[in-house]
């Protein structure tokens, strides 16, 4: 996992991944060449870097319209990889902390713990976004998110930080990540920005609807880094 890591310590490799990772269709070789502006057969050097680490994944797609004898060989594509790596040493298992926490709220009959720790997550997304001067994106990536704003000014998340957990523990992660979300609009400038539960496969169970002021400040395509 270290020497996968690693990958990313060259700066032009971190640039191509971080061009692959913010976007929301598989990507080629000459888009990915185009956005980091080096040639084509560089980027396909450190793109298949990044795939041979599992960084990103690999897929093969005829251009549309185009098919059958003579049409050529299909185009190499990357994608995002979905599988989280997390680096500790000493290891140290916050997953199981996690699930032991989780289970607690699920087994408070009284609700207490639940409203707890929904009021802790609330907490956490106000500081979050004060760290970043309001700066609502920012302050979603901060949480672990994402984010990538559609011409409507809704706010995609397309990750779950806390997934691995949300597989056995839906309610109560979703619960949390509405509140961390919700706090995170609370301590930002955008005042017209609200969240609501919207569970769909690979997104986070949260998007974030009407917010015009980030979109309008924010380049086409913003996304967020890892």
């Amino acid at each position: 996992m270290l020497a996968a890591l690693s990958n990313l310590d060259d700066p032009l490799r971190r640039r191509l991944y971080d061009y692959v990772t913010e976007s929301d269709a598989p990507v080629s070789r000459e888009q990915a060449a185009a956005a980091v502006d080096v040639g084509r057969t560089l980027a396909a050097y450190h793109l298949d870097k990044l795939a041979d680490a599992d960084l990103v994944t690999v897929s093969y797609q005829r251009p549309a319209g185009r098919g059958g004898p003579g049409a050529g060989r299909p185009a190499k594509l990357y994608t995002r990889a979905t599988t989280e790596m997390t680096v500790s040493v000493p290891p140290r298992d916050y997953e199981l902390l996690a699930r032991l926490l989780v289970s607690s709220v699920e087994q408070d009959t009284s609700g207490t713990v639940r409203a707890a720790v929904n009021e802790a997550a609330l907490d956490a997304g106000k500081r979050a976004a004060a760290d970043t001067g309001g700066d609502l994106l920012a302050a979603l990536r901060g949480c672990g998110y994402l984010p990538q704003i559609d011409d409507d000014g809704r706010i995609d998340l397309r990750n779950c930080p806390f997934h691995h957990v949300a597989r056995d523990h839906l309610d109560v992660v979703c619960g949390l990540n509405l509140r961390l979300v919700e706090g995170a609009i609370a301590g930002s400038t955008q005042h017209d920005a609200h969240a609501e539960l919207d569970p769909r496969p690979d997104r986070c169970c949260v998007v974030v609807h009407h917010a015009a002021s980030a979109h309008a400040h924010s380049p086409p395509g913003t996304t967020a880094r890892p």
